[in-house]
């Protein structure tokens, strides 16, 4: 099948061609998004591939429906940023990758505590420079801290066993309790609940349109004084502008995310040698007790291998006609 793969970098053609066996798709690749003003690239494909950057609204589907696309493919696992309701109108499949490694993501959201906690970004610079003062870099033992979590399928079930070997107090709230979390003995508990008792809250809940700006002043005003928040889910959970502020009061303590709600033209490109336009990006990068990185907590060599493994057998399933266990509905 031949299948227009969009947003993608040099590492992702790596994997995709490496298992691509005996050149059963013919792929072929664009740095560009996939957008509205894009769709004429995906002029003479059945399929498209896109990533969490591609923008698939009512008008771009129904451009890729008049010029023959059949399939979407998600290299991802959330679909917040496909018109799905449009998708099924036109006929299009739309298949993703459900799961690939929970634990990068997982790893990643602790990798933050971490840095945020003992500073170790602000270290790394001072003793490249000579500076070995520990002034202003205390932290806190994680042990016996209260960590909540804000949603607890597979990533967030990764992180919560991660922080019980720290030997912390893990409280959690979902809609859905996991019989194992509990097991382990994991209390769930009201929404407001975890807010005022934890120490760390950390995300791992989907953006859908009750949990868009999930985390407002409101909520930060409810959350423990200090508090950390962690954030590898979706940028749009936090509204930001509200972030910044409850910062800046102090109510926030500290601010780790790999997402954010208008990542769509920073994050996945070199902007190194230009001035950033996006006025509350900059103000976050202003904040001592905040740590920023670009969408990368599924970015391990497990993860990125299993994403390309099951995209292909998406490719697969939808030319031979297979039942399409991938597939968004």
């Amino acid at each position: 099948m031949k299948v227009a793969i969009f947003s993608t970098q040099s590492y992702e053609r790596e994997y995709f061609d490496k298992f691509n066996i005996n050149s059963q798709h013919e792929l072929i690749y664009f740095e560009a998004s996939l957008n509205a003003d894009t769709t004429d690239l995906a002029k003479g494909f059945e399929a498209v591939c896109i990533f969490v950057g591609d923008k698939m609204d009512k008008k771009a589907i129904e451009k890729l429906a008049k010029i023959g696309v059949k399939l979407i493919d998600l290299r991802s696992a959330g679909f917040n940023h496909v018109d799905i309701e449009t998708a099924q109108k036109e006929g299009i499949k739309i298949l993703r990758v459900p799961a690939y490694s929970p634990q990068a993501v997982a790893e990643h959201a602790v990798a933050l505590i971490l840095a945020l906690n003992r500073k170790t970004h602000k270290v790394y610079n001072r003793v490249r420079e000579g500076n070995f003062s520990l002034e202003n870099l205390m932290g806190f033992n994680l042990f016996g801290k209260t960590v909540g979590v804000i949603g607890t399928g597979k990533i967030g079930v990764a992180f919560c066993k991660i922080m019980l070997g720290f030997g912390c107090k893990v409280i959690a709230y979902d809609l859905i309790e996991s019989e194992e979390l509990k097991a382990q003995g994991i209390e769930y508990k009201h929404f407001d609940d975890v807010l005022k008792e934890s120490d760390i809250i950390s995300l791992h809940c989907p953006l859908t349109p009750k949990t868009h700006h999930f985390f407002n002043s409101i909520v930060f005003d409810t959350m423990k004084k200090g508090a950390m928040l962690i954030n590898t889910s979706r940028g749009g959970l936090i509204k930001t502008e509200h972030a910044a502020i409850a910062l800046k009061n102090k109510q926030l303590g500290y601010l780790g995310i790999d997402v954010y709600e208008q990542e769509e033209g920073l994050f996945f490109k070199d902007l190194s040698e230009s001035i950033i336009q996006d006025d509350l990006f900059e103000r976050l990068m202003t904040f001592h007790n905040v740590i920023i990185t670009p969408h990368q907590g599924f970015f391990t060599h497990e993860a990125v291998e299993q994403i390309t493994k099951i995209t292909l057998k998406n490719f697969t399933d939808f030319e031979k006609g297979s039942y399409l266990e991938n597939e968004v509905i």
